[in-house]
């Protein structure tokens, strides 16, 4: 499958394993020719360190299942901020006032982040 392919159906997994995990405020951030680091960057919350660690080894293991490799997992056990690196897919999963805090999204939306349609 070609390169592009690839990102787009881990992009997907990555999107809708977040939505069926109940994760808040998901938003992507597309890197594709700003950074070397992935070409999608996801942001979302967890409501507690409990889900957020939850759904960060979910999706580990989804990534993996479905063929895309280990996904490295960075911010376990306290997971007050999460980082899942994808490889092509970086996703940071925050509890909602660390993420407050930090603000990723505005330090990394030179054009503005696509939220996507999930539950809130």
């Amino acid at each position: 499958m070609p390169h592009d392919e690839g990102v787009d159906a881990l992009h997907d997994l990555v999107m809708q394993q977040l939505d069926d995990d109940q994760a808040q405020d998901i938003v992507s951030i597309p890197l594709a020719g700003k950074s070397s680091v992935a070409d999608h960057m996801v942001i979302a919350s967890g409501r507690s360190t409990r889900q957020v660690a939850a759904m960060a080894q979910k999706l580990a293991e989804r990534v993996k299942q479905a063929g895309f490799g280990p996904a490295r997992i960075e911010g376990l056990p306290q997971a007050d901020w999460v980082l899942i690196d994808a490889g092509d897919v970086v996703v940071h999963l925050f509890r909602p006032e660390v993420r407050s805090f930090y603000n990723l999204e505005r330090m990394w939306s030179f054009e503005g982040g696509e939220a996507a349609a999930g539950r809130a």
